[in-house]
């Protein structure tokens, strides 16, 4: 090999090593170091994590609001109102005529008790609680209603077998009087609208009337209490 060759090859040799040694401080210059990236990732993760947290704000500050139902208060029973809208009688006044079949297969009339006191009882339903306690105590009072020279009558818009199997299963002794076409319950004003537990409907509003022995009404009660209502309409027999 000559001088001039061996001149080339180094030449050679040289330029490409110093080509690989720039080349390998490029990639040295270019490639991050491990505290680096760890840096780079860390803000990264950074930027990842408050994203999410706006996201998750803005979702909440958008989402609908849930209405929470409110628990309607229990309703209170309804009292009874007047059922006086068909007839309006007053103290004073005569009493309305009737004429209506009984129990036994008999019926009555106003002229039947002509010079004599009456006491009518108006009850909504035969063989209910309140209007079979209402019928026990003028039952009850029976002979004392008679010794005051009054009579009495249970008045309904039962029909007469109710009215029958009622005085049967409780032994009544007071006539039971069926008013069916509800003719003496109107002319009477004790058949009318009446509600309860938030429902209307028709029915006797429980009344009773005492008459004396010119036809005249003497006393009225309307929206009768059970209790101690028979000793009450016999202490104003006496009187009347």
């Amino acid at each position: 090999m000559s001088k001039k060759t061996r001149k080339k090859s180094s030449k050679s040799t040289s330029k490409a090593k110093g080509a690989k040694t720039k080349t390998a401080k490029r990639g040295a210059a270019k490639k991050p170091s491990a505290a680096a990236a760890r840096k780079v990732a860390k803000k990264a993760k950074a930027k990842s994590g408050a994203a999410k947290s706006t996201a998750t704000k803005r979702a909440v500050t958008t989402a609908p609001k849930r209405s929470r139902a409110k628990t309607a208060p229990a309703r209170k029973p309804a009292a009874l109102t007047p059922a006086h809208k068909a007839g309006t009688l007053t103290e004073g006044q005569s009493a309305p005529a009737f004429a209506l079949p009984r129990d036994g297969g008999q019926s009555v009339s106003l002229a039947d008790y002509a010079g004599g006191k009456l006491v009518v009882f108006f009850y909504p339903r035969a063989d209910t609680p309140g209007c079979t306690l209402e019928a026990i105590a003028f039952s009850r009072l029976a002979d004392a209603f008679a010794e005051a020279r009054t009579a009495v009558l249970g008045v309904s818009a039962d029909p007469i077998a109710a009215q029958e199997k009622f005085r049967d299963k409780h032994e009544l002794a007071v006539p039971l009087v069926s008013d069916e076409e509800l003719g003496m319950l109107k002319a009477y004003g004790v058949w009318g609208e009446k509600s309860m537990y938030g429902k209307t409907f028709m029915g006797i509003a429980r009344t009773t009337v005492l008459i004396d022995a010119d036809g005249k009404i003497v006393k009225i009660w309307r929206n009768v209490r059970v209790d101690g209502h028979a000793d009450e309409v016999l202490a104003a027999a006496r009187l009347a």
